[in-house]
């Protein structure tokens, strides 16, 4: 069966055979959502055909993704996805909310959401037979690219800033990546990755700019609704998804995902998703509180490096996912977001600034009373606070350092 029949425009809708374009609309430059052929999944497969499934990876899902299986069994490109969901009770009760669950991307082998992107265009890579892959990032999207390549023998370069994280950084070096330092921003290593992607023949996995990153990315939906199937099983009132946004790409993915499940009529209605941006950050935010899809650039300025960007590359996908399932944008500002990293570890969870900005948008939103205390609630947190040590200190008061005797410590009680 082939699922995969074509694109489609997200702002002209023109229609494009898988042959025709690779990247982005040739009219306009919009961002290509994949068509796949919902009547002939419909057909061969029903929900308990997925749910069933032992794969405990994005891969359980391969019928309704557009790439055919990979290989690399046993390898960390079959560890990508199917990631824990924990309850928050303490933080519930905290902000006077009866049900909070968080969704813990960290869990993944490199550490972050952006391992089911480039999971799925590793894939990609190898069906097309492209010998390099080359993307930008501040970290979290070239160590994802630079460990899923990694796990099958792919060759891959990694455009960053130079003021990425260390810790990312290392983790592009020691995956065995072609690692670039770029003396500017995120924006400029995009385009340049671009460039060189058009320049040397490399197939370039840039989020908003490459399609297969969101069908990647869906699987998250994907996971979420038999999460809910289990946890929520009918309910009158819609789960509310909160999700950190910088350049669009995950919001615009979950959602994807969701329009994906009502196109083959596995689900009823869709959840309601609110995107968080930091306000150093909040070029989609801006635009969805204005009622425009017209992005206008920003200098972006915002400790949560992955979500920092001055032109975000999927917004207007990404100011449609909120306002289609009847959500909305909050911004929050950056000492929200430490507060949110030290609230999460005190139950447990450890999330970088870009994972901890989604539930300092739940406690934005509690506060404003965006969610009602019935409401279910679950929160995306993207990736680990290992990948930013210096910013995750920054949540914390800094450890004493005594003298090695008991009288010390009792002086310190």
């Amino acid at each position: 069966m082939d699922k995969f029949v074509g694109y489609r425009c997200s702002l002209c809708g023109q229609k494009y055979r898988p042959d025709q374009v690779t990247y982005t609309c040739p009219t306009d430059g919009g961002n290509l959502d994949i068509i796949l052929d919902y009547e002939a999944i419909r057909h061969k497969y029903h929900p308990e055909d997925i749910t069933c499934r032992t794969e405990a990876s994005l891969w359980r899902y391969l019928p309704m993704l557009p790439v055919s299986d990979p290989g690399g069994e046993a390898t960390p490109l079959h560890a990508a996805g199917w990631t824990p969901v924990f309850a928050l009770p303490r933080l519930a009760e905290k902000l006077g909310l009866r049900d909070v669950w968080l969704k813990d991307e960290s869990r993944n082998p490199t550490a972050s959401f952006k391992d089911r992107a480039s999971a799925v265009v590793v894939a990609r890579a190898r069906e097309i037979g492209a010998e390099i892959v080359v993307t930008a990032s501040t970290g979290n999207a070239g160590a994802a690219l630079a460990g899923m390549a990694a796990a099958i023998g792919q060759k891959a370069v990694i455009f960053a800033p130079k003021s990425a994280p260390p810790a990312k950084i290392a983790q592009l070096l020691i995956f065995g990546a072609r690692v670039m330092l770029v003396d500017g921003t995120y924006d400029d290593a995009f385009d340049l990755s671009v460039k060189a992607s058009q320049e040397f023949g490399w197939y370039c996995r840039n989020t908003g700019y490459n399609p297969f990153t969101a069908e990647g990315k869906k699987t998250a939906a994907f996971e979420i609704w038999e999460w809910s199937l289990e946890t929520l099983g009918e309910t009158s009132t819609p789960l509310t998804i909160f999700v950190s946004v910088g350049d669009g790409n995950i919001i615009s993915g979950i959602h994807k995902g969701f329009k994906d499940l009502l196109a083959l009529g596995w689900i009823e209605k869709m959840p309601r998703i609110i995107g968080v941006q930091a306000e150093g950050s909040a070029a989609i935010a801006n635009a969805f509180n204005a009622g425009t899809e017209q992005i206008e650039p920003v200098s972006a300025q915002t400790l949560a490096d992955s979500i920092s960007v001055d032109l975000p590359r999927d917004g207007v996908r990404a100011v449609r996912a909120a306002r289609e399932t009847g959500g909305t944008y909050i911004t929050v500002r950056d000492e929200d977001i430490l507060s949110a990293i030290a609230d999460l570890g005190r139950v447990g969870v450890f999330a970088e600034p870009a994972g901890a900005t989604a539930y300092a948008g739940l406690v934005s939103a509690a506060a404003q009373g965006l969610v009602r205390p019935e409401d279910p609630v679950l929160v995306v947190n993207t990736g680990s606070g290992l990948k930013d040590v210096k910013a995750a200190m920054q949540a914390v008061a800094a450890a004493p350092i005594i003298e090695p005797t008991l009288q010390a410590v009792k002086d310190l009680l």
